[in-house]
């Protein structure tokens, strides 16, 4: 399991954590809407003092957090 640098912060810091699935981004919603609506949730988390943890699987490795790159590869990979 791989955390990104901001999960992984919030962790030592007991912050609250909010997980975000992506199967919306990567399956249920249209591009580029997918991709506007992945952002606006990881938004309105920060905006309440909670840090958004996307998850998903890249290269066989469960990602907990993601960067804006793998969000947009999730929304755009048809494959």
């Amino acid at each position: 399991m791989k955390f990104n640098e901001e999960v992984a912060n919030g962790l030592q810091s007991n912050l609250p954590i909010v997980a975000l699935e992506s199967t919306v981004i990567a399956h249920g919603l249209p591009y580029p809407r997918n991709l506007e609506t992945a952002k606006n949730l990881e938004k309105i988390v920060r905006e309440n003092s909670a840090i958004p943890a996307t998850i998903a699987v890249f290269d066989g490795e469960f990602c907990v957090g993601l960067n804006d790159k793998q969000i947009e590869q999730l929304a755009t990979d048809r494959t």
